[in-house]
Parts: C-alpha cells; structure tokens; sequence
C-alpha cells in the first residue's frame, strides 16, 4: 500500500515522516521548484516563508502547549525546531535554513519516501491521499478541490515581513529587552517618541501599496497576520495598543517612557537577520524602505527582504471533514495543513501529524484517532469541523476552544492558575493516550 501526500510543507511532511516510521510507503509531491508559488524562495521541505517563530514555548500559553503535546505524540517537526532554535525569549523561533535543511534530509535519506517534484492537478482516484498542499495551493488543484468539495473555496491574506541586518542596526537608539523582563533579553527594539510615531503614522498610511489581482479585491485578512498598513487604518492609536505597544519594554540607559516601540526579532542561528515583529505588509518596497528608515535605530538598516502579500486558500472544513481529518465524502482522503483550516506553523504540523497517524491507522485497520477538547490539537480538530459554524475562518491554537473545566469562582478569575489546569489536564489526557 502506498499513500499519496501533495504538498511538501509543514503537514505534508510531518504526515510522510509518520507514515514511513510505520513502514508504510509515501510518494511526496512537491511543486517545486518545477512551479513557484510566489512566497517560497527555495526547493526544501517545511520552508516557512512567514515568521520564523513558531509561537511560545510557555506552557501558559496555548500554543506552548500545542507544542508539548506533539513533542509527547512524537512529531518529527518540532523536533528539528527544537534542534533549529535561536534565542526569541519564551518563543520558540528557528533559523529557517537549518530547520528545513533538516526537514529535507530526513525525507530523502528515507527509504520508505519517494519524492517527485512536479504539480498535481488531480486528485488521485483508487489510491489514499493526503492533500496538504497548503495556503499557497495552485490555481489548478483548487479547482479540482473546489469540484470535490461542491463548494467554492474560501481564502484569506497572508503576509510577510521585512528581514533587516543585525550589524546595520544603531543601537546607540535601540535597545536588547523582552517585555516585563520575561525571559531573556532577546528582542532588539526601537523606541519612538510622538512626533517620530507620527511621521511613521503618516507614511505608513499614505505610501503606495501593491495593486491586488482581480480576484483578490475582497480580501479577507487573518487578524495574527493583518498587514500593519490595514491595522493602521482602524485608528491611529490602534498599532500603539498592538505590534507596537511600549509597555513593559524599557531602555534601562534612559528609562524613557516611550510612545511607541517596534520589536525585532532573531530570523537565523548566526543572529545576523532580524525580522519586524508584527511588521506584515504590502507596501511597495519604495515605501518599505522609507517606512523603514524612519524608525529610529534603523535608519540606515539593510533590507534583506521586504514584505509581501499572498493569497491563502483553505477549504470550508465544517462541510468537508470529520475531525479526524478524513473527508466525509471519501475515506481514503485526509486534509491537513493550513487548507484544512488551521492557522500557524504549529497548528500544520499539528494536522499532518494527526492525518498520518489516522491514514496509519486506517491501512491498517484500526480506529481512526479522534482527540477530545480537552488537548489543543483535539480542539482544534473539532472546532474546524464543527457544523454549527455559520461564518467559519481559519483558527489557531486558543484557550476558548478547549472544553471548559469545573472551577470555582476564585479559580476561574485567575488567568495564569486555569491556564495551568488546563494544560496539566491536557497533558494528562494524552499521557493516558499513549499509555
């Protein structure tokens, strides 16, 4: 038996890798580099073309969880994360060479893996698939998904920010601190006072951006990833409560009390590279370079990428999916990844392993995996198949969708305490799993 896997991201091959530990043989099809996508830059498995943070590492913190959870379900992902990390504080953030460069080596040197690289277009009849070909998916196999589906596709925005050269920033005006003092002093920020924000306001929200397609005139922005010219345009106060919020980030030097603070973060293991925290755009790169240079401490900062905006295409899971992942129209057809309506690095490992570990499961006839609410990924997997959703839109991982526990008053208004009882619940029940 051999499954079929389109897409070479991070489901994709999360879904091979657990597959071919189970001896079960994996043809992979990756588009590139035979066909680009506009975002990806090279030919390597798992590129992340966004953030190279893949959320906390706090165990308070949902996705810090998440993370546990596939650590203790054996992803083969996290674990080159974990191996590919670079100093970011509490969250985990990689050097996105390394960590694709260990994706790519561990499923060619894998005897039970078969890679092609050329574009699919059809979904595979008479053989099991796992589509996984993510938010970039060409414009000829969401066709056929649309077709299969019976429904029009939905889609939203997604966009990157710019990367700029540690050695070109001025730190005679930025400053090493992590907000409140909480983990290391990893960020680089960049302290503004009023009139500096409103010089950057103004260009921020009369600059030129890149004309959309036809098609993508109506669009509809994930707010983790909202471009921060959109974000501006909700009020000008608005990026000062957001990406740009000042409080509990200090310049022990001057002890300034800031109007506005833009974050950097590390993008690679030798912390030559920093990317704008929160800094998605879509501003023409004449504007993002002048946008740029007026945040002070980068005013003569060298720009290795600029922001750019994509389409993301994900599928109406509600109508589509059980939460095992497996099509409700076909047994053998898994989705995962974010076209299966899951958001962030995280959440598309989360879905591949939990669609190969399913596909695994159905091949060989057992029953198929089907997490309670009381993990992250078991939550996820039921929010974005529940049919009761009437304006469904991709989700990431979150305390609200868990299944609510039995606390007291006292209990439930202390935030940090139910985190903790949650995650130790989540914990628990997946422990109980595997044993």
């Amino acid at each position: 038996m051999t499954v079929k896997i389109i897409g070479g991201g991070l489901a994709g091959s999360e879904a091979a890798l657990q597959l071919a530990k189970n001896n079960i043989n994996v043809e992979l099809y990756e588009m590139r580099p035979e066909k680009t996508t506009g975002a990806h830059q090279t030919d390597k498995f798992g590129e992340l073309v966004c953030s190279n943070s893949l959320g906390s590492k706090d165990l308070g913190v949902a996705s810090g969880l998440l993370k546990e959870e596939l650590r203790m379900l054996g992803s083969f992902l996290i674990k080159f994360a974990d191996e590919s990390s670079v100093p970011a504080g509490n969250a985990l953030a990689v050097d996105r060479d390394i960590f694709s460069e260990k994706i790519t080596n561990a499923i060619k040197s894998n005897d039970y893996i078969k890679v092609f690289n050329k574009e699919i277009t059809e979904i595979p009849q008479d053989e099991p698939v796992i589509i996984a070909s993510g938010p970039l998916t060409s414009e000829g196999l969401t066709k056929e998904i649309i077709s299969f589906t019976g429904a029009d596709n939905l889609y939203f925005f997604d966009a990157i920010a710019p990367i700029v050269e540690k050695d070109s920033i001025n730190f005679d005006k930025a400053f090493w601190a992590s907000r409140y003092n909480k983990g290391e002093a990893a960020y680089i920020n960049c302290p503004m006072n009023q009139e500096e924000y409103d010089r950057f306001y103004e260009i921020l929200t009369t600059s030129p951006k890149i004309e959309l397609k036809t098609f993508e005139k109506n669009a509809q922005f994930f707010e983790s990833c909202m471009p921060i010219e959109v974000m501006a345009s909700r009020g000008k106060d608005t990026l000062r409560f957001g990406p740009l919020k000042p409080v509990g980030l200090v310049d022990e030097r001057t002890e300034n009390k800031n109007y506005a603070v833009i974050q950097l973060r590390q993008d690679n293991k030798a912390a030559t590279l920093y990317n704008l925290v929160g800094f998605q755009t879509n501003l023409k790169w004449g504007a993002q370079k002048e946008l740029i240079y007026s945040i002070p401490g980068l005013e003569n900062a060298s720009i290795v990428r600029y922001g750019v905006i994509h389409r993301n295409t994900f599928i109406h899971s509600p109508s589509v999916l059980e939460p095992t992942l497996q099509s409700k129209k076909r047994q053998d057809l898994f989705f995962a990844g974010q076209i299966s309506g899951v958001e962030g690095y995280t959440e598309s490992i989360a879905t591949g392993l939990l669609a190969g570990i399913n596909m695994c499961r159905l091949i060989n006839k057992e029953n198929l995996l089907k997490l309670e609410s009381v993990s992250i990924l078991g939550a996820l997997c039921s929010y974005v198949t529940d049919c009761e959703h009437k304006n469904f839109q991709p989700i990431n991982s979150n305390w609200g969708i868990l299944s609510p526990m039995e606390l007291d008053k006292k209990t439930k208004k202390d935030k940090k305490l139910k985190n903790k009882l949650l995650a130790e619940r989540s914990l628990n029940y997946i422990t109980n799993l595997l044993f």
